[in-house]
């Protein structure tokens, strides 16, 4: 309910701070509201589960603070992370369009917020005004080009590349952020190395080398660009 929202983090506040992504920046001010008025806040411990793969529900997230990751883990323990989620990012609507099971997990990688708009309330709003609709698309359909433009790069670009090119997309929040970048990306290097599907030393390497020509700072618990726009050069430059 809003009143738990308002209750913790001024609903103001809280709008502000989605505000400064381009999917929600970008919907009615009706749609805006609605969501508003749905969502309850939720806080996360550092590796507590949001939701696990095989899980049944469309609820709709979106990061406030801190930082998810979706994966997947087999049998034998060996963990695979796709992605790092962080604010003002949403994510959850794969089951919004085919009420079928979560593909992945979610975990929290640090104490993060998070707020929640449940399947039940997004079915109201959409019942109310099924344009609606194309909105959600939206969301779903930028996180497809991601992927197609990722599945490209295993092609055409090197490991280094790659890289460089990861490092740029969590410091855009994977281009949520409207108009600016972080230059300190949160992350460790074996979870980079997890998402590229690469060893911990590769990842180690290329950092270091990046470093050595002044695109980047390798800083406790992170990673700091120093050079965006050298960055993209280099992670676009053809060999």
């Amino acid at each position: 309910m809003t009143t738990t929202l308002e209750l913790d983090i001024p609903r103001t506040a809280l709008q502000q701070t989605l505000l400064t992504g381009h999917w929600f920046s970008g919907l009615p001010e009706g749609l805006r509201a609605a969501l508003l008025d749905a969502a309850t806040l939720r806080r996360l411990e550092p590796g507590q589960l949001l939701f696990a793969q095989g899980d049944y529900g469309h609820a709709l997230f979106s990061v406030i603070s801190g930082a998810m990751g979706v994966g997947r883990q087999r049998d034998d323990g060996k963990e695979a992370l796709l992605t790092l989620i962080e604010s003002p990012n949403w994510f959850g609507e794969i089951t919004l369009f085919d009420r079928k099971a979560r593909t992945h997990n979610a975990v929290a990688i640090s104490k993060s917020v998070l707020i929640e708009v449940s399947g039940e309330s997004l079915d109201r709003i959409l019942a109310r005004d099924p344009a609606y609709w194309q909105y959600f698309g939206q969301l779903l359909t930028g996180k497809v080009r991601i992927l197609l433009d990722q599945a490209e790069d295993l092609v055409l670009r090197t490991t280094a590349q790659r890289l460089a090119k990861r490092l740029l997309m969590l410091a855009m929040s994977n281009g949520e952020l409207v108009g600016r970048s972080r230059r300190l990306v949160e992350i460790q290097q074996e979870q980079l190395a997890m998402m590229l599907f690469i060893t911990r030393q590769t990842t180690n390497q290329i950092l270091k080398n990046l470093e050595r020509h002044g695109l980047i700072k390798l800083v406790y618990g992170g990673v700091e660009i120093l050079d965006i726009d050298g960055l993209q050069q280099y992670a676009e430059q053809s060999f």
